[in-house]
């Protein structure tokens, strides 16, 4: 029995088509380490640099831009995911925040930390790149859901004076 899986052309890794490496996939490689540690972290899982070592980096290795993007996307995600937990808990009024999917949780982070510490990333960028990888990875209703608070972290941010973005397209109005 095959599970309605054609058996006659054999599966081979090294004939699927690779994603070309640009920022959205860093984005999702940095998202599937940080997810890894958010489920295994309390259960004797590995840690973020195993994880970052194993899934994220060695793909962006031949592209010092990509790689020195990945190595600060994964250490500022890492290194303020407190500061972040507490924004999307202040904006996130109506979810239990243990309840926020942690795909979801996970995608808010890092268009946090980007806007907060990536000075040269539009927020119109950082917003549409954390939707399209929840249409890809998580639930339906994630897209909406991760739109709504970082809008909401987006004006937070502004009215606190802490948006360090400068220049034509950073800003998003």
């Amino acid at each position: 029995m095959t599970c309605g899986i054609d058996m006659s052309t054999p599966f081979d890794d090294d004939e699927q088509e690779r994603p070309v490496p640009n920022r959205r996939l860093v984005r999702e490689r940095a998202m599937q380490a940080l997810y890894a540690y958010e489920i295994g972290h309390n259960v004797g899982g590995e840690s973020i640099d195993f994880l970052a070592s194993r899934l994220v980096y060695p793909e962006f290795r031949g592209n010092s831009e990509l790689l020195e993007f990945a190595e600060k996307l994964m250490l500022r995600v890492f290194n303020n995911c407190d500061e972040c937990d507490t924004i999307i808990k202040s904006l996130a009024e109506n979810w239990d925040f243990h309840r926020i999917a942690p795909i979801d949780k996970v995608l808010l982070r890092i268009g946090i930390t980007e806007m907060l510490f990536f000075p040269e990333i539009p927020t119109k960028v950082t917003i549409n790149e954390a939707i399209e990888i929840a249409k890809r990875y998580s639930t339906d209703k994630s897209g909406l859901f991760l739109n709504g608070v970082l809008d909401a972290a987006l004006a937070k941010l502004k009215n606190e004076g802490r948006l360090n973005k400068s220049g034509r397209g950073l800003i998003g109005d």
